[in-house]
């Protein structure tokens, strides 16, 4: 087990089992089945993404290094989140990016009964240490558990 600190996006508590993919997610890409397509446990459709591409995102602890690609990314993350087909958390090793903040701020902010807590700048041990299946819990002050 380790313990991580990070930066505080959109705060939260959960535990889920994490999901890592060690490049840049494209939200677009990545979550257009689930948005366009009614794919409700949001299936990675992002075949430049190896890590994850065919897996199911919604529900699990998402850990990456950063987001990429569209400058539709906030908003893509709040329609997932609209439509309740957020992943349980995301947790970035890098700093986030603003399109991406922004969306899981509206989220956090503007839906009722819709968690998805964010935290960024967890730094690169933590994604060396974390790998797919594990069990990982957010705290509201930015720590990451990993088990």
């Amino acid at each position: 087990m380790r313990e991580f600190k990070g930066r505080v996006i959109a705060s939260g508590t959960v535990t889920a089992e994490a999901l890592v993919s060690y490049g840049g997610l494209n939200t677009l890409a990545s979550f257009q089945k689930a948005l366009q397509f009614g794919d409700k446990t949001a299936t990675c459709g992002d075949q430049n993404n190896k890590d994850l591409y065919g897996k199911q995102m919604a529900g699990k602890a998402l850990c990456l290094p950063q987001t990429i690609g569209s400058t539709t990314g906030g908003l893509v993350l709040y329609c997932a989140c609209s439509m309740n087909r957020q992943p349980a958390c995301m947790l970035f090793s890098k700093p986030i990016d603003s399109l991406a903040a922004a969306g899981a701020v509206l989220a956090d902010v503007w839906l009722d009964n819709i968690q998805m807590p964010v935290i960024d700048s967890l730094g690169d041990d933590f994604l060396q240490y974390v790998k797919d299946g594990m069990k990982v819990s957010v705290k509201e002050d930015g720590t990451v558990i990993v088990d």
